[in-house]
C-alpha cells in the first residue's frame, strides 16, 4: 500500500468562533500544510486558536496551478487540512478540483464536519426539508438572473439561494417577477453573529422589509424559498373555471377568487392561471 497522505475538508465557523469543532482544532493542529482560500482571514482564526501550523493559498485564481502541488505532496506523505474563509469548504467555495483529483490519485479523502450557512438556514427556516435544492448565488446580471429562476421556477423542493448584499433587492424584485410575490420565503442573515436575522414572509413583504431597514442589506445572507406548489388534484380540475374568469378578471383576482371557491392553494392556482393565460 502506498504511503499517501490525507486530505482533510475542514469546517470552521460561520460566525461564531465557538461553532469551531475540538475535532477540527485538532486535525489543524495535527497536519503537515493548511491550504486556505485566504491565508490572511484564516490567520485571525488560527491564531485564535492557536494554531501554528504552516499556511497556503488555494482559492479559484490559483486552483489550476495549486492543485498539481498539493497532490504531490499528498503523495510524498504529507496530511493537507482544506479549509474556506468560513463554513464548509466546497460549498460555493474551492475545493472540487482538489478533492476529485485526489479521488482520481486514490488518495485519502476525510470530512471534518461543522458550520454550513446552507444547513443552518434551512433548519431555521419553517419550511419543507425533506427535499432541498441549493443553487448558491445567482447571476449577478438581471437578464440572466431573471433565466435561472425561470429554470427552477417549477421545482417542488424548497430553494437555497446565497446572495451578496449589494444586490439583495434586485434579486428579490427578479423572484417577485418570476416565482410571484406571494412564494414564501425565509431571509437568514448573519447566521450565529451578533446581528443575525431569521425573517420568514413572502417575498413581497421581505422586499419591502429590506427595502425600509438598510441593515438587512449587509452582511452574509442566505435565502431559503418554498418550493413550487402543485394543485393538490389533477392540474387542470380547475381550468375551465379560471379560463372563464379570465376572459374578465386579472389572473391575481382570477386566481384569488377561485381558490376562495375552491379552497385550493391560492399560489398553485395563481402559477396555473399564469399558464392558462398565454394559451388565451
Amino acid at each position: 500500500m502506498q504511503n499517501f497522505g490525507k486530505l482533510y475538508i475542514v469546517a470552521t465557523p460561520i460566525g461564531n468562533l465557538s461553532d469551531m469543532t475540538p475535532h477540527a482544532i485538532d486535525c489543524l493542529n495535527s497536519v503537515d500544510i493548511i491550504a486556505c482560500e485566504d491565508t490572511r482571514t484564516s490567520g485571525k482564526l488560527l491564531n485564535h486558536f492557536n494554531i501554528s501550523t504552516k499556511t497556503i493559498a488555494y482559492h479559484d485564481h490559483n486552483a489550476d496551478s495549486q492543485t498539481g502541488k498539493l497532490i504531490e505532496l499528498l503523495k510524498s506523505g504529507k496530511h493537507i487540512a482544506l479549509i474556506s474563509d468560513a463554513g464548509t469548504p466546497l460549498v460555493s467555495d474551492p475545493g472540487f478540483r482538489l478533492v476529485k483529483a485526489c479521488h482520481d490519485e486514490k488518495i485519502g479523502v476525510s470530512p471534518v464536519v461543522g458550520a454550513s450557512a446552507v444547513i443552518g438556514a434551512l433548519s431555521v427556516a419553517g419550511l419543507p426539508s425533506d427535499q432541498f435544492y441549493f443553487v448558491g448565488f445567482l447571476p449577478a446580471k438581471t437578464t440572466a438572473r431573471q433565466n435561472q429562476l425561470n429554470s427552477l421556477k417549477h421545482i417542488t423542493a424548497t430553494l437555497i439561494f446565497y446572495e451578496a448584499p449589494h444586490r439583495i433587492l434586485a434579486c428579490l424584485g427578479d423572484m417577485i417577477v418570476v416565482f410571484g410575490s406571494d412564494r414564501k420565503v425565509t431571509l437568514c442573515r448573519e447566521i450565529s453573529k451578533t446581528f443575525e436575522t431569521i425573517y420568514p414572509s413572502t417575498l413581497a413583504d421581505l422586499k419591502t422589509f429590506v427595502e425600509n431597514d438598510s441593515n438587512q442589506q449587509k452582511g452574509e445572507i442566505v435565502l431559503v424559498v418554498a418550493g413550487f406548489e402543485k394543485i393538490d388534484d389533477d392540474d387542470g380540475e380547475h381550468d375551465a373555471l379560471l379560463k372563464r374568469l379570465l376572459q374578465d378578471l386579472s389572473v391575481k383576482k382570477a386566481s384569488q377568487l377561485v381558490a376562495d371557491i375552491t379552497g385550493a392553494k391560492k399560489n398553485a392556482i395563481y402559477q396555473r392561471a399564469l399558464m392558462i393565460e398565454k394559451t388565451l
